[in-house]
Order: C-alpha cells, then structure tokens, then sequence
C-alpha cells in the first residue's frame, strides 16, 4: 500500500504544479512559437472582453425595450383610464337625474326635482357622451392601440354612440312638455335603457383600463425578474470570462516560464561541473529548441570536462614523475657542491666559493619549485594521504617563525607570533600545515618593506580554528585578491622581486582545502595584507 500511497502523492503533486500541470504541457507541446502563443492570448482575452461587452449591450437593449414597452403601456393606460373616468362621470350624472322625472310605475325609487334642472343634467350627459366615441379613435388616444384594444374601443365606442343616441331623445322629449306628459311610459324605457348602455359603457371601459393596468403590472415585475436574470447573466459571464483569462494567462505563462526554471536549473547545474542530466522541455517552439540546444551543450562539455580530466591527471602524472626524476640528480649537484663548498676534498679560491655559492642558491630554489610542483601534482592527481595526528599548533607557528626570521632580520623586518593559551594541540597532517604556514610567512616576509612587521597568530572563532599572517607589506589590488591563488599566478610586485614560481600559494590552498578548511586574503593596495587560512574545530581541537 506505501508504493501506491507514494506514487498517487507524486502524481498529485505533478498535477499541482504549474510547470508539470498536463494542460501546460500541453499547450507546450502546441506546433507554434512564443510570439503566436502570445498573440493567441492576447487575441483571446481580447474576444473575451468583446464577448462581455456584446451580451452586456444585448441585456442593456433588451431592458431598454421592456423600458418603452412599459411607457407605452402607461400612456395606454392612462388615455383608458380617462375613458373609463369619463363613463362612470356619465353614468353617476345618469343615476342622479334618474330623481329628475316622476313615474308612477316606479313610485318609490325617486325624489322629485325641477324639469329644467334634469334637462341641463340631460344636455350635459348628452355632451358628455358624445366626446366619448370619438376619443376611441387614434388621433384622439394619441396612439395607435393594439388588436386587442380595438376590441374594447369598438365596443366602447358602439355603447357610447348608442347612449349619445338615447340621450338624444331623452332631451327632445323633455324639451316639449306636452309630450313629457303624454309618454311617460316612453320616457321611462328610455332612461332604462340610457342606465343599462351607461352601466355596458362603464363595463367596457373598466375592463380595458383594467386589463392594460394588469398588463403594466405584468410588465414591471417581468423586468424586476429580468433585470435580476440579466444582473445574474452578466455577472455569471464576467466571472467566467476572468476565469478563462486567468486560466488562459496561467497555462500561456507556465508554458513559458516551467522551461525557463527548468533550463536556468540545468544550466546552473553545468555552471558547478553537473553534466549527468537533461533539461526535461517538450515544447515545440523556440523554448524547445533552446532546451535541446543546452542539452547539446551538456553532452558536448561533459566529453570536453573527460578530456580536460584525462589531460590534466596525464600532465600531473607526468610531472610527478619528471619531478622525481629531475629531483634525484638535483640533490646530487647539491650535495657535491656543498661539499666542495666546505672544503672537504682540497681548499677553493674565493672566484671558485662564489660560484658554488650561486650554484647552491640556484640548485636549491630549483630544487624548491621541484618540490612546489611534485607536491601540486599530487594533489591535483588525488595521491595526497593526509596523515592526520594530534600536533601542537603553537609549535608549528613558532617553527614558521624560526625559518623565516633569519631573512626578515636580514631584510629588517619585525616577526612576531601572538599565542592564544586556548589553542594548542589540533588534528591534522603536521608537515601540511607547517608547509602553509611557511609559504605565507616567506611571502609576508619577502614583500614587507624594511622597517616593516610581519604578525602571526591563532584564534578561535565561529567554530573554527583561524590563523592569520598580516603583514605591512605593499598590498594586493583588488582585480589581484582571487588569481594570486590560481598556479603561475603573481602580483606586480612578486613580478618586480623575480623570484618565487606563483606555486606556494595555490599549494597551501589545495592543502588547507584537503583539510575542510578555507583560506583568503584580506588586503587594499598600500595597506598591508592578511592572509587567513581555517581549520574545523570537529575532530581538530583535542
């Protein structure tokens, strides 16, 4: 169960990173370059937003239709609801001047009033009644009403010219009095009549003004539902069209950059001397090219770094051994000059010493740069055993000091050794560390003016055991403080001296190194330099 809980946490994993998300992979491996990706986006976002815009224009039209609707339907509304005020006024002035006339059909209905005051009654209805059939029509309404409308005002308008009609002949009847008296009977089926026409008049009208209220209402809660729909539509597309973008950013973008990491990764893999691996970019485009370009470069520098290897332990090997054998008949030209030089077989005239003199002085450098080079040949070729044992370092320091003071007396230069009573006996390889601390010393000594001071000393610092030689010497530019420890590297004024091989200090860098320590050089032209060098204190300080 564990391979399988490992491997679905991995694929999970891949599938949450951007760089190794499918899609991106993808659009990756899409057959077009970064520009066309990128134009692809920009024109996509671009329809996107046109696409927003569009549907929110469609909605903001659609809502302005609704918008003239309803003002239509309210200006309907209105010129109805005028009619429908006009024949219920009718119809109250009917049922007023019903009290006009004394029938004695029908003894209790009404109160008796002056005939002239129900013939102004009559002559108002009649006027009144009159002006309602022709404000059905559209000049008078102001508009053009809908077939289902029409329906109404016809009926409307039949009812109000059929009452215009009745009333008509209600007021040529009361105008003469005789026949008032002599037709009661029709003077009665008449009014009935004009009520019933008045009470259909005030139906029809009721009924249209009513109905197109009710439309309107209909109208406005449509466009409440509506608008919220419409609100909801816009908002939902909005937020789709963010997420498209996004996503669409986010999978582009990913494309681009997961090769990118993947590249500057494999190319700072290369920078520290890593060739075992590949950059891992399937993209078709200019990405992928470069990705096979490095790879390319990978494979090319890994056979270049092999035969740079092979050349270099070829030329230590070759050196270690012209070393040895260029050693063996030095040490014998030595050996035989100093006997000569001591007189052991028979005297010399002073013109013969100083010869002997410069063949030793000469031999003995010689046979120093010899040692120099065997040494770094052997470092550089791993055959360096560091022979680690527990050594006093103040023992090893006050040595330095010992071999070099004979030359800084000479020269007149001042050497001190500033001992810490916490550091004594340290692990390491005694003679290695004794070699460092000589090569600093002489070259202190060597470039220290005369008057000058050479100091060394020891301290604890940081979990580490530093020594540090600080001189008053001429300095070190600063474009000087990295290659004076590459090998055959000098300063202008090692130049100036003519002696030394640019060796020591590449030595004693290999050999603090050998030992997990660091070395570097503090130092300004004019100022004097410090050279520190450091010794871990885990397994050192016993």
């Amino acid at each position: 169960m564990l391979p399988q809980k490992t491997a679905a946490g991995a694929t999970q994993r891949r599938l949450l990173s951007p760089a190794d998300n499918p899609l991106v992979r993808a659009v990756g491996r899409l057959p077009a370059g970064v520009h066309a990706k990128l134009l692809v986006a920009f024109v996509g976002t671009a329809l996107l937003v046109v696409a927003l815009g569009v549907l929110g224009l469609r909605l903001l039209g659609q809502s302005n239709e609704r918008v003239e609707t309803l003002g239509t339907l309210q200006e309907r509304a209105f010129a109805y609801g005028k009619l429908r005020s006009d024949a219920l006024h009718v119809r109250l002035l009917l049922g007023q001047n019903i009290a006009g006339d004394t029938f004695t059909n029908f003894p209790d209905l009404y109160v008796q009033r002056p005939a002239a005051a129900v013939l102004a009654i009559d002559r108002a209805i009649t006027s009144a009644v009159a002006q309602i059939p022709a404000s059905t029509f559209p000049d008078n309404l102001g508009f053009r009403p809908p077939p289902d409308d029409e329906i109404y005002l016809r009926r409307i308008r039949a009812t109000g010219e059929g009452l215009s009609t009745v009333m008509r002949e209600i007021t040529e009847a009361r105008a003469a009095p005789a026949r008032v008296t002599s037709a009661p009977a029709r003077l009665t089926s008449l009014r009935l009549r004009a009520e019933l026409l008045a009470i259909d008049l005030n139906q029809h009208a009721t009924e249209l003004a009513n109905a197109t209220t009710a439309r309107s209402d209909a109208l406005i809660a449509q466009n409440a539902s509506a608008y919220t729909r419409s609100r909801n539509l816009l908002i939902a597309a909005a937020a789709g069209a963010i997420v498209l973008a996004l996503l669409l950013g986010f999978v582009l973008s990913w494309s681009l950059i997961g090769p990118i990491q993947r590249i500057d990764t494999r190319l700072a893999a290369i920078a520290s001397g890593d060739f075992s691996g590949h950059v891992d970019v399937t993209n078709r485009d200019e990405l992928g090219a470069l990705a096979a370009n490095v790879d390319r470069m990978n494979d090319e520098l890994k056979r270049l770094y092999k035969e740079l290897e092979s050349a270099s332990r070829h030329k230590s090997e070759f050196l270690a051994n012209m070393s040895h054998e260029l050693r063996t008949p030095l040490n014998a030209i030595i050996g035989f000059s100093q006997v000569l030089r001591e007189k052991m077989v028979g005297e010399v005239n002073e013109k013969q010493a100083e010869y002997l003199d410069d063949i030793l002085s000469s031999g003995n450098h010689l046979l120093s740069l010899i040692n120099d080079v065997l040494d770094l040949s052997k470092v550089e070729a791993g055959q360096v055993e560091l022979e680690v044992a527990p050594f006093s370092l103040h023992e090893a320091l006050e040595r330095g000091v010992v071999m070099v003071r004979e030359r800084a007396t000479k020269d007149g230069v001042q050497v001190t050794h500033t001992a810490d009573p916490d550091i004594d006996l340290i692990a390491g390889d005694e003679r290695r560390i004794r070699q460092v601390i000589f090569n600093l010393l002489s070259n202190a000594v060597k470039f220290t003016p005369a008057g000058g001071s050479v100091d060394v000393s020891a301290t604890q610092v940081n979990g580490e055991v530093r020594v540090a030689v600080a001189d008053t010497g001429p300095g070190i530019a600063a474009e000087d403080l990295e290659r004076i420890f590459e090998e055959f590297q000098q300063t202008e004024a090692g130049l100036e001296q003519l002696e030394g091989t640019g060796l020591g200090l590449a030595l004693s860098k290999r050999l603090v190194e050998l030992h997990g320590g660091r070395i570097w050089v503090d130092s300004e032209s004019g100022k004097g330099s410090t050279f520190v060098f450091t010794l871990p204190v885990e397994g050192t300080k016993l």
